[in-house]
């Protein structure tokens, strides 16, 4: 966790409400040197659904092993984070140290250990200690309820800032309250979620309708951010839903207030989703690469992230520089359809290369200033066919580099 707040941070911790149902607490399991918590527990109302995306990682954590058996059955109790240690690539040693806390947490709860729910994050390759996540989990237990600012600030590792997010829908003719907390900074790609996030909404929802509307949102938010192209071992995303707002419960788009749900998960993502970005390891600038013209959707969006990985492109961002070639580059090793004499690019409103070519009597100075700014905007238009995407990224920094060779310490 940095002591130096991202430039791109909003201005202060939402007001969250409380979720009926829903009790997060905070202990210290000491999983690194620093003085502060690490173990966040959250427990859960009997009646609670779950569904979540997982890392498409072939090198998963036990964690995320764990939740993809658990997801199954559609049900919660608790939810336990461990920051410092990701436990990932730590074999049997690595799975015990999931089981005995899964047990122990049933144990506490009288539910089954598949009603329990893990993730933790931090360094790849060591063992989680099993004596302090025991330590952590005892104090957690009996621990006072806290704020969810805690509980975002307790889940954090490299993050600057707290991350949370808050929608609300109206369905059955009830309110109901959707919320969110998030960590991720590095190790940021689209290949599911790529950080960890829990969701936790009073509706009540069917299992198989919220893993659907949360797999329709993870496609239009976590899946189109990127801040280094790394996919980590760890990613996790879970929503949990305790049905105390007394709706009707959800089962298929057609419910009542089905689509107004729908709506508020998409929204609620992606607010988180750009809260990743702000706080993206290093990042100066939020940058929003709008494709449009491609063969595909998919098309697109994999011409999107190919601008948006690029080291080049963003490099050429931090440094402000108006390099539209790089621009050009990036698209044309994307391995998707694109003509070269189609090709159209513009910084925020401004057009820079129209068909091939470059506008005549192109004027840099309003691209120079719109690139001095924190909200940066590039625009593709391959000319080719009706898919559009849209990808989120940041600036490749000096801070960067400067964090990720001293993680581990």
């Amino acid at each position: 966790m940095s002591t130096t707040r991202s430039p791109l941070a909003p201005k202060g911790f939402p007001d969250l409400p409380a979720i009926a149902g829903v009790t997060p607490r905070i202990a210290r399991a000491r999983y690194k040197t620093w003085d502060r918590c690490d173990l966040t527990f959250v427990t859960l109302d009997p009646g609670t659904t779950v569904a979540g995306v997982l890392t498409q990682s072939r090198c998963p954590s036990p964690e995320v092993e764990w939740c993809r058996k658990a997801l199954v059955l559609g049900q919660a109790r608790a939810l336990v984070v461990n920051a410092g240690n990701s436990n990932a690539f730590t074999g049997d040693r690595g799975r015990a140290a999931v089981e005995n806390l899964a047990a122990r947490t049933a144990q506490h709860l009288g539910c089954d250990p598949s009603d329990v729910f893990l993730a933790s994050t931090g360094v790849i390759g060591v063992p989680l200690p099993i004596d302090k996540s025991e330590a952590g989990l005892a104090a957690a237990f009996t621990a006072e309820p806290c704020s969810w600012e805690q509980a975002a600030e307790t889940i954090m590792t490299t993050d600057t800032f707290a991350k949370a997010a808050v929608t609300r829908a109206v369905v059955d003719g009830r309110t109901v309250n959707l919320i969110g907390i998030i960590k991720g900074s590095g190790i940021i790609a689209p290949d599911m979620a790529t950080m960890l996030g829990f969701i936790f909404t009073d509706a009540a929802v069917d299992p198989v309708f919220l893993k659907a509307a949360l797999g329709e949102a993870n496609r239009a938010s976590f899946s189109c951010i990127t801040v280094d192209s790394d996919t980590s071992t760890s990613d996790t995303v879970l929503a949990f839903a305790t049905g105390k707002a007394g709706n009707a419960p959800l089962t298929d788009q057609n419910s009542p207030g089905g689509d107004a749900f729908r709506a508020a998960l998409s929204d609620l993502c992606l607010q988180l989703a750009h809260l990743v970005i702000r706080d993206g390891e290093g990042a100066s600038k939020f940058i929003t690469v709008e494709v449009e013209g491609a063969e595909s959707d998919a098309s697109a969006h994999r011409i999107g992230l190919s601008v948006a990985n690029s080291p080049l492109v963003k490099t050429a961002i931090a440094g402000e520089d108006a390099n539209w070639g790089r621009i050009v580059m990036a698209v044309g090793k994307a391995g998707e359809p694109a003509e070269r004499d189609r090709l159209s690019i513009r910084f925020g409103t401004t057009q820079v290369a129209v068909n091939g070519l470059a506008v005549e009597g192109y004027d840099e100075a309003p691209v120079a200033a719109h690139l001095k700014g924190s909200e940066i905007e590039i625009g593709i238009d391959l000319g080719l066919g009706s898919g559009r995407a849209t990808i989120w990224t940041c600036d490749l920094t000096h801070g960067y580099i400067s964090i990720n060779a001293d993680y581990r310490s």
